[in-house]
């Protein structure tokens, strides 16, 4: 197999790598410090296209696919992840589902504004009292004539709150299933609404306080008595648990190619400076002891590349790509975390300084083993595939 880009998505990464380089790069450490949105930088994402890469020409996107996205996502996150899960939310979060489940009406009315960056859209699944237990979840819609009165509320939710946030899609308890043979007392019937932003009834709390991934937009929200049309249904009712988890099995793939980024990013800076930095008279880069870490974090970037390349394919065939997803989410997360942590190692004292890219890495590789799915998570995915007992 060749995994070599065609030309195609060759000009697209090298487009995003320009780009990243020469206008995210300079500009984006001031915002991070000041926890600021870059909305500057998002609309220059915008005008280039990237928040319709996967989407059709005929609803305002690029025509192209979901792999092109996570090209220009790893290509972002190889010089910051704030910008990278603005566009990776906004695109696979917030459009994708209006795109994969919505009417035809939705989807004119909706995509596009989203496709061209003007409007960004949130995925509302995360509730305070449930993270991996997404089926736990306590808001409620009930129908009440032709619209639904939603209540409850949502935690950690990405691009919810910025200035160009005109959507939130919210799953909800719509009802009870009925009782079958594995559940005998039914279930939770979920389904998934749309809300526009600045809808009565809708409170969007203040920004959190984050350990990493200080310029992009993290809030929680809450809905008292918030109605919206009856028609503001996703999909069909009670498929929304169902919907959501495709969602973020296609997810789970753009967060592995942001990890990759990261990763990359790290060896990026780290190569740069192990050239520069003198020590006892010479480049650190001449120690085998810097040598065997940086051939040690190019390994763990260039597979994870190759994971999610294989899962992105996979999904583009057709074919089930579940615990492909899980698998290149899992490891690439993994190795940004160990990538971030050894390019600090690398840079010693100046690695702890804000100044530097990778102190800036290292803050935000946390985060991804824990959203989209934990580690843990992704290993109980791959377990099942493998048709071991669930516990």
């Amino acid at each position: 197999m060749d995994h070599r880009l065609s030309e195609e998505y060759e000009s697209l990464r090298a487009t995003v790598e320009e780009f990243a380089h020469d206008v995210v790069a300079p500009k984006i450490g001031a915002y991070y410090e000041r926890e600021e949105f870059p909305y500057e930088i998002v609309a220059q994402m915008g005008r280039m296209g990237l928040f319709g890469l996967p989407f059709p020409e005929e609803y305002g996107g690029m025509g192209g696919d979901y792999f092109a996205l996570c090209l220009a996502l790893e290509e972002l996150a190889r010089v910051d992840s704030s910008v990278a899960i603005t566009l990776e939310a906004g695109v696979s979060l917030g459009a994708m589902p209006v795109h994969r489940f919505g009417t035809e009406e939705q989807k004119r009315q909706w995509l596009p504004k989203l496709c061209s960056g003007e409007m960004l859209g949130a995925f509302g699944l995360t509730e305070p009292g449930g993270g991996s237990d997404a089926g736990a979840t306590r808001t409620t819609a009930v129908l009440d004539g032709d619209h639904w009165v939603i209540n409850g509320s949502k935690a950690f939710i990405t691009n919810s709150g910025t200035d160009i946030t005109g959507l939130i899609t919210v799953t909800a308890v719509t009802g009870t299933l009925s009782p079958t043979e594995n559940h005998p007392d039914g279930g939770k019937e979920i389904s998934t609404i749309l809300i526009p932003a600045g809808t009565p009834g809708l409170t969007v709390a203040p920004k959190y306080s984050k350990v990493g991934w200080n310029a992009s937009d993290t809030r929680e929200l809450s809905f008292t008595d918030l109605r919206v049309p009856a028609a503001n249904l996703l999909g069909e009712r009670g498929r929304g648990y169902a919907n959501f988890l495709r969602t973020l099995d296609e997810g789970r793939i753009a967060i592995a190619a942001l990890s990759t980024g990261l990763a990359q990013g790290c060896v990026d800076e780290s190569v740069k400076y192990a050239r520069e930095r003198q020590a006892f008279g010479r480049p650190i880069g001449a120690n085998q002891a810097i040598q065997f870490k940086l051939a040690d974090m190019r390994l763990r970037a260039h597979t994870s590349r190759l994971a999610y390349y294989d899962a992105a394919s996979r999904m583009l065939a057709g074919e089930p790509f579940k615990a492909e997803a899980a698998m290149a989410k899992l490891y690439s997360s993994e190795s940004a975390v160990t990538n971030a942590r050894e390019a600090t190692q690398i840079h010693g004292g100046y690695g702890f300084m804000n100044e530097f890219p990778v102190a800036r890495m290292w803050r935000d590789s946390k985060i991804l083993e824990i959203g989209e799915g934990t580690s843990e998570v992704q290993r109980m995915l791959i377990a099942r595939d493998m048709g071991l007992p669930e516990a």
